[in-house]
């Protein structure tokens, strides 16, 4: 081989020595013995010592030409070169050495190799940022771009470690996030659910199930939601229909009520409210009819002077028709035979009136709320403008707002409401009405907030109430006691009171027919007379805290035709000593104790 041809082969310049380029030389020739090793074939191995012989005779014929007394063995590279270094435009001459001997592979093979190495580099770089920046995401919970930073990170190094933890981390985290978010909105949608802020818990509900659809406590929730907007109009729709009784719109409760079943059709409140509703319609209509009987009566009866009879019809015609002009107008022309005190246009105060009236006397009341405690004496007629618009009141510590006392023989009171305006503590808890010894009539009249019994009967007194209302006080709604003592109730109302809505006892007589007990904090009806009479019937005992109606003993009587309803320890007890009273024909239903308890020793039939 020519100086000329190993010069070419090596790629050197006619100026060019070997020793500034050994270094070079020496890495080519290790990169070619490389190859010849990592040969895929043996043609392919052949072709490459070919190759690496024509380079190792290139480089000896240029060694053996240098004007040098020492000789370089190229398979032991020098141990340093000296001399000054310029430009290597030789850097990578070994590839078109290659080339010229038409190894081509081999350039592939290196070049691959390179852009492996320098890719590697990279890839390991970006692997380092990767991680630095997943770190940072995760810090700050930012799940979307964490994953896709680890997704990368995996994509660069399949089954990467850090790319697999990072997941959990994103697992794990978002888990626990979803675990707070969720907890606190429950917390407040609970919260607001409890204190019946619907709307506000709705809102709460509906920030869980935005985010989380498939969050079932929050669905919970909102079915109770649902479920508590339903109670609130149900409660709002009986309020109405219970207010509309109290004003005798009967068409008005009964619209309620339909709507309350429309929600739960056996409701057992609106079947009640309903029943009485459609029983006091029918019985408006019966009213109207009995109202022109009576008016007819009393115009016969009508000789132009005072007769108690004729005032009488007139006064229940009244009640039963109240805005029938004709008998109103028969009704004033026959009380104007009677001296008439008007409060205030007469006299200041209904005290005034009273201390000046003489029997048959007739006091009218505007409406309004006046002081008591009063006392009726005689056998006046005390006449308001409505239960609901005029008032006496008085404290508890007072007494009662109204006495009837021993000379009132046939007092007469309608259209008014007794109260006690201030309960104070004390020993004597005083009825907001008391009769004793006397008799007197009470219509169209509400007894209640009294510190004791709404109304009490007491000392061989007697009253005969109707169309009345007994409710809210500290003691029974009306009360009847001692031996003499009647209380004749019909029609009328015990609602909501202390104890029981109507007891008697200590031989007391009661006649109570067709009313209605509600809501007691004891009993319905709690009669124990000894000796004395009981009828009751055709009433409606309904929902009280004990019993509908437990009969200790009477000496005579019947107890038929009532109804005992939804009551808590149960409907009927009938005590061994009432045996001489009729029980018969009576219905208990949905009551969540026993509909009827006889004590021993009483006979079933």
């Amino acid at each position: 081989m020519t100086l000329t041809e190993a010069r070419k082969i090596l790629g050197l310049g006619p100026d060019e020595g070997l020793s500034e380029n050994l270094t070079e030389f020496q890495n080519a020739r290790e990169e070619i013995a490389k190859m010849v090793k990592s040969a895929t074939s043996k043609t392919q191995a052949e072709r490459f010592e070919k190759g690496l012989a024509e380079f190792d005779e290139a480089l000896a014929v240029i060694q053996n030409r240098a004007a040098a007394p020492h000789k370089t063995a190229i398979s032991s590279p020098p141990q340093s070169i000296s001399g000054a270094t310029k430009p290597n435009r030789r850097k990578f001459s070994y590839l078109a050495w290659i080339l010229m001997i038409g190894v081509g592979a081999a350039v592939g093979t290196i070049v691959h190799l390179q852009t492996q190495k320098a890719r590697k580099a990279r890839t390991t770089e970006r692997l380092v940022v990767l991680e630095r920046e997943a770190a940072a995401m995760l810090e700050n919970r930012r799940w979307q771009d964490a994953t896709q930073a680890f997704a990368e990170m995996d994509s660069l190094a399949p089954g990467s470690e850090i790319a697999l933890k990072g997941r959990r981390s994103i697992e794990a985290g978002m888990a626990e996030e979803q675990t707070q978010f969720v907890a606190y909105w429950i917390g407040q949608a609970t919260a607001e659910l409890e204190t019946s802020r619907l709307d506000e818990a709705t809102a709460s509900a509906r920030q869980v199930l935005d985010k989380y659809p498939a969050e079932k406590e929050a669905a919970v929730i909102l079915d109770q939601i649902a479920a508590a907007r339903a109670g609130q109009s149900r409660a709002a729709m009986i309020v109405a229909a219970r207010e509309a009784l109290d004003q005798r719109k009967w068409e008005a409760a009964i619209s309620n009520v339909q709507q309350v079943f429309s929600l739960s059709p056996e409701d057992p409140e609106a079947k009640s409210i309903l029943s009485t509703a459609t029983a006091a319609l029918e019985k408006a209509a019966f009213d109207l009819k009995k109202a022109s009987e009576l008016l007819a009566m009393a115009v016969a009866r009508d000789q132009g002077k005072f007769d108690q009879q004729a005032l009488d019809w007139l006064r229940e015609a009244k009640f039963l028709a109240p805005e029938d002009a004709e008998i109103n107008a028969r009704l004033e022309k026959l009380a104007s035979y009677t001296r008439t005190i008007r409060v205030p246009e007469d006299v200041a105060t209904p005290a005034e009136a009273l201390a000046t009236a003489h029997d048959r006397d007739r006091i009218i009341l505007t409406a309004g709320t006046w002081k008591g405690p009063l006392s009726i004496n005689t056998n006046v007629e005390l006449q308001g403008a409505g239960s609901i618009n005029t008032i006496i009141e008085c404290s508890s510590a007072t007494g009662s707002a109204i006495t009837i006392g021993p000379g009132a023989t046939e007092a007469r009171v309608s259209g008014i409401r007794f109260r006690h305006d201030q309960l104070t503590a004390g020993a004597e808890r005083f009825s907001v009405a008391l009769v004793r010894s006397g008799s007197a009539i009470f219509t169209d009249c509400r007894f209640t907030n009294a510190s004791g019994h709404g109304l009490a009967v007491i000392e061989g007194g007697r009253a005969t109430i109707t169309r009345s209302r007994f409710s809210e006080n500290g003691w029974n709604g009306a009360a009847v006691m001692g031996k003499g003592s009647t209380l004749d109730l019909r029609d009328s109302e015990s609602l909501s009171n202390y104890e029981n809505g109507i007891e008697s006892w200590d031989g007391a007589s009661v006649t109570l027919i067709n009313n209605r007990c509600e809501a007691n904090s004891r009993n319905g009806i709690h009669a124990d007379h000894g000796l004395g009479s009981a009828v009751i019937e055709g009433n409606q005992l309904i929902s009280n805290r004990e019993f509908g109606l437990v009969l200790g003993s009477a000496g005579s009587g019947k107890i038929t035709k009532n109804i005992a309803q939804t009551n808590t320890l149960g409907g009927f007890v009938i005590r061994a000593t009432a045996s001489k009273v009729s029980v018969s024909g009576n219905q208990s239903t949905q009551n969540q104790g026993p509909g009827l308890m006889i004590e021993k020793g009483l006979s079933a039939a």
